[in-house]
């Protein structure tokens, strides 16, 4: 049995440091390289693991080098990695990533073995989503393996939170599947066309998202917090001040906690606060899946914070 089920995306960062992003057409001499394990349903299932979810990973890697250091990775977490399939003669999910000084990001991703997750391969591991308590997806595979993975769910009862990243159409009829719908400003704007350039913004974006069918909307807002519509009522959770020294997978940080706060019983908003928490802790740290913070260092963040849940 397992607290969290998730499929997504596992990936293999490679990580170049540079003063400033490049404009198009511009070489920017860069700094350090290193390697992180990635993807952004990998990132969510080591973040909920952390917190001290019990995590199940469903998605495909590459029968490469790659591919098996992905899956360890996740075992190493304690991750349950039955639902990983390999994926003979495919490369494993890369992604290409820059990182400023200011902790800024641009991510460019070959999906590899992703892109051969199918909707036939999420009706196979039923058993291993019928067994969890909450359904985590993403946007790095197929839409049609996104629309499965949420059915399923739904049919055996469990919560649903869809990450729409990278941004992408969502049919209502999946928006009507999700519990909680968790786009950052960009993904908000390109799902209602409103830009996200103040709190009124993206009130005004979250009420549309639920008029569509999503039942809450937790629009993250980077620094400033995350303004988050539960239906029965809205509020915003201010930023927490932190140094940011890489923010590719904040977001992820966010989602991951949610999931696991919300399955150890906690409401919505303290999930929501330790979520924020998360995200913010995680800017502080190099890194995808090595920047996931661990449920005692959030405890320790919000205490030493005085950061008050709404």
């Amino acid at each position: 049995m397992s607290d969290v089920v998730v499929v997504g995306s596992l990936n293999l960062d490679l990580v170049v440091r540079a003063p400033r992003l490049p404009a198009p057409g511009e070489t920017v001499p860069g700094g350090v390289f290193a390697t992180f394990r990635g993807g952004k349903g990998a990132n969510q299932a080591v973040a909920a693991a952390r917190m001290g979810a019990a995590v199940i990973m469903i998605g495909r890697v590459g029968d490469d080098a790659f591919g098996a250091t992905l899956r360890d990775g996740l075992t190493a977490e304690g991750i349950d990695a039955r639902g990983v399939r390999l994926t003979p003669g495919a490369a494993s999910g890369v992604a290409l990533i820059t990182v400023d000084d200011a902790g800024q990001n641009t991510i460019v991703i070959a999906p590899g073995a992703n892109g051969a997750l199918t909707a036939a391969d999420v009706e196979e591991s039923r058993p291993l989503i019928a067994g969890a308590k909450l359904l985590l997806l993403q946007l790095e595979i197929s839409m049609e393996s996104v629309q499965t993975a949420a059915r399923l769910a739904r049919e055996h009862g469990l919560a649903v939170l869809l990450d729409p990243a990278p941004a992408a159409p969502l049919p209502d009829g999946l928006l009507a599947l999700t519990d909680a719908l968790l786009p950052n400003e960009v993904e908000a704007a390109a799902l209602t066309g409103i830009a996200i350039t103040d709190l009124a913004a993206a009130r005004a974006a979250a009420a549309a998202l639920r008029r569509r069918g999503a039942r809450r909307v937790l629009v993250k807002l980077g620094h400033r917090g995350v303004w988050a519509d539960l239906g029965d009522r809205a509020f915003h959770v201010p930023g927490i001040a932190v140094r940011a020294v890489d923010t590719t997978a904040a977001g992820d940080a966010f989602a991951g906690a949610l999931a696991a706060a919300l399955v150890a019983g906690g409401t919505w908003e303290d999930a929501v606060g330790r979520a924020n928490a998360a995200a913010a802790l995680s800017t502080t740290r190099a890194g995808a899946q090595a920047s996931m913070p661990s449920r005692s260092d959030v405890e320790s963040f919000l205490s030493t914070s005085g950061i008050r849940h709404p």
